[in-house]
């Protein structure tokens, strides 16, 4: 029988299904398609940085544990290695029968050595020797040079060479194909609009023998490999976190390995070899028909950047007419809380807001949360130009934030530098929320302002993630806020929280206790529904707590982009909850709470997803939403809008796997991220909100097949 929940690691690797399909839709633009399918392999190569080495530590560390789907560690690797080896099988398959032709249909070519003429082969040759022999560095591998340290995520040639001679002895080396320049080379063309590339690995591979003059070349083979990227840090006993996570960085090239990817041509001999040395088995091995690493096609979607036929429409932000820009910044935000839905409304407002802040001789001291940010930030340098204008900047950075730790420790030292307060968090704990508060002196009076939202303050994200971000004055809020401040710079242990809900605090409990509520409300004859857009759902206390409200009958409408471990659609259990997964062109990042609450909604946004990590380790915050206008907003326009997608939305089945259901003839059609484009981008704010009416589930989605 199987368990009333979904494998958590099965499940990410079917939202990853589900990215590969938006590369499979023919009716996506070409690069865009391309694009997803790097996005692909991206995603793959963390869930085995991170994921598959933590199974692994379990199954070195002999635990034999198995989670609330029933399965155990060597059970959950055995399932992923085949749903996986599926998805690479998938990938290649789409690139070389659809997008590489589809590519070469619009003059966009990915040659290989063997296919260019003696005179572009000329002139590989020459690029070959003047541009990237001199940074190539051959390690031998023999008794007095030890297997080398191929770096994670690294392509190293696999060489095998002998010196030629009576007794002819073959060798091993490796040769890693430089970091420092392009990935993809453009090939010089006589053709008028004809783009054509050449891999850099392909190039090297080719001429690996003049990196070995003398020798006798028997062969060279790309190889890949993934390595364990968790740091593993003790922060009670970490004197300085920051140099302590310096080092940590450090080692994290040189982690354990956790796969292989090799050519579908290496010999046996070669990856046997590499097994041993990298203490994997045969189960770790990918061998893929084509180039070993998928992300490096990324570069070719600039290729046809001109051709708007071949990438999605380019769009500019809305600007919001309630946020003039300056001063009158802060009295349209004393006047009314303003809410920003990014990225169809500009990022530009909170930028303002921060620069402006820098500079108004009013603004006495400026507090903020980063957790991640771009490389030249205008966040970062309108704080440190606030700090130069002598005002009181607090500035909490997470080092922890994962694969931005040594972007995050480069723009502490440079915040530290320029005089900011720079303070870590609290320890055992990652600060993921989003806040900025600026206290103003007002006709005598102190005045506090805030941001409060769903997403990074990350201008390059801000226009490819979906997030809400909330601009108010309140005290109810802004009082709440400065105490959790004072929690994450050491001044108080303990705060107390009324209006929001902070993680590890208050948040679970209170989410339950909304959620039962519902229950509540139901049963006394009152109006009960619940609504929540989240990227993963795994907390089992959350899903029993789901499940209960399920049984009474309470309707649950979730939007669940990533991992979901809840099994909608279970007769007697959760036969009233439907889960939508939308992928698309942004990536859905918001989160949404919203309990009916006998018709006076209960409305909160914020930061945290439903895993045990956000509930119970992390600093989060989710902040109601108490304006008249913005509840209608989110009730009659945001909420209905994701619930009308029948374009990209795919209902999640009892089986775990994601279908979309068929459209029927003369139904609208309805595209949640199109329709949001269209109604902030294509028209006035000032227009009605419509009111879709939600897609239909898939009729008789009662399977009980276990993932």
């Amino acid at each position: 029988m199987p368990s009333n929940y979904l494998n958590r690691e099965l499940s990410w690797l079917e939202f990853n299904q589900r990215v590969l399909e938006e590369a499979q839709d023919p009716t996506q633009p070409l690069l865009e398609r391309l694009k997803f399918l790097t996005i692909v392999s991206s995603n793959l190569d963390e869930f085995f940085e991170i994921r598959v080495a933590a199974l692994k530590q379990l199954l070195e560390n002999r635990s034999d544990a198995h989670g609330p789907d029933g399965l155990r560690p060597g059970e959950t690797l055995a399932a992923i290695r085949k749903r996986a080896q599926r998805m690479v099988t998938d990938q290649y398959d789409l690139l070389h029968n659809t997008l590489l032709p589809a590519l070469a249909e619009k003059n966009i070519f990915l040659r290989s050595v063997a296919e260019l003429d003696e005179v572009r082969m000329e002139w590989t040759r020459d690029t070959f020797r003047k541009d990237i022999l001199p940074i190539l560095t051959p390690l031998a591998v023999d008794p007095s040079h030890p297997f080398p340290q191929l770096l994670n995520k690294s392509v190293n040639l696999a060489v095998l060479y002998s010196k030629p001679g009576l007794q002819e002895t073959t060798r091993h080396a490796f040769v890693q194909v430089p970091r420092g320049i392009p990935r993809i080379i453009a090939l010089p063309t006589a053709q008028s609009g004809r783009k054509e590339f050449i891999l850099l690995s392909d190039l090297v591979r080719h001429f690996v023998g003049e990196i070995f003059p003398g020798m006798k070349i028997h062969g060279a083979w790309p190889t890949r490999i993934t390595r364990n990227s968790e740091l593993y840090i003790d922060e009670e006993e970490a004197q300085n976190l920051l140099l302590t996570i310096e080092e940590e960085l450090q080692k994290r090239n040189r982690g354990a390995a956790v796969r292989l990817e090799i050519p579908e041509d290496c010999p046996v001999e070669i990856e046997n070899y590499l097994l041993g040395h990298l203490h994997l088995s045969p189960e770790d091995v990918y061998r893929v028909t084509g180039p070993v690493n998928l992300t490096q096609l990324f570069a070719l979607t600039e290729a046809g950047r001109n051709d708007p036929a071949l990438r999605d429409a380019a769009f500019t932000p809305a600007l919001p007419a309630s946020l003039p820009g300056g001063p009158a910044d802060f009295a349209a935000i004393r006047q009314k809380d303003i809410l920003l839905h990014h990225p169809f409304e500009s990022f530009t407002p909170i930028v303002t807001l921060l620069e402006n802040a820098a500079e108004d001789p009013e603004v006495l001291a400026i507090k903020m949360t980063l957790y991640r940010t771009s490389g030249d930030s205008p966040v970062i340098n309108a704080l440190i130009q606030a700090a130069r204008n002598e005002k009181q900047v607090t500035v909490l950075v997470e080092l922890k934030a994962r694969f931005d730790e040594a972007n995050n420790i480069a723009w502490a030292r440079r915040m530290e530098e320029a005089g900011i307060h720079v303070v870590y968090g609290l320890v055992g704990l990652k600060t993921h929320c989003k806040t900025l508060l600026l206290v103003r002196r007002e006709e005598g009076q102190l005045r506090s302002y805030l941001h409060l939202g769903t997403g990074n303050y990350h201008p390059r994200t801000a226009r490819l993630y979906t997030d809400l971000g909330l601009f108010t004055s309140r005290p109810s809020l802004t009082t709440e806020v400065a105490a959790l401040f004072n929690v994450l710079t050491g001044r108080s242990e303990t705060a107390h929280f009324d209006e929001l809900l902070v993680a590890p605090f208050n948040f679970a409990p209170r989410l339950v206790e909304m959620i039962n509520r519902e229950r509540a409300h139901l049963r006394a004859g009152r109006r009960a529904g619940i609504f929540i857009k989240v990227n993963s759902l795994v907390d089992k206390q959350i899903i029993d707590s789901l499940y209960a409200a399920s049984q009474e009958g309470v309707s649950i409408d979730m939007v669940i982009r990533g991992i979901c471990c809840l099994r909608p659609g279970l007769p007697g259990l959760s036969e009233n909850i439907r889960v939508r997964s939308i992928v698309d062109r942004f990536l859905e990042h918001s989160r949404i709470y919203v309990f009916q609450n006998d018709g006076d909604p209960l409305i909160y946004l914020g930061s945290a997803d439903l895993m045990p990590r956000n509930l119970h380790r992390r600093v989060e915050v989710v902040f109601p939403i108490l304006d008249p206008e913005i509840r209608r907003q989110i009730l009659e326009y945001i909420q209905p809008t994701y619930l009308a997608d029948n374009t990209k939305a795919r209902f999640l089945g009892p089986d775990g796997l994601s279908t979309r259901p068929p459209r029927s003839a003369g139904t609208p059609r309805h595209r949640v991220q199109e329709d949001f484009l269209h109604h902030y981008v294509g028209a006035t704010l000032e227009m009605p909100f419509p009111t879709p009416q939600p897609a239909a589930a898939p009729q008789g989605a009662t399977g009980t097949a276990g993932l």
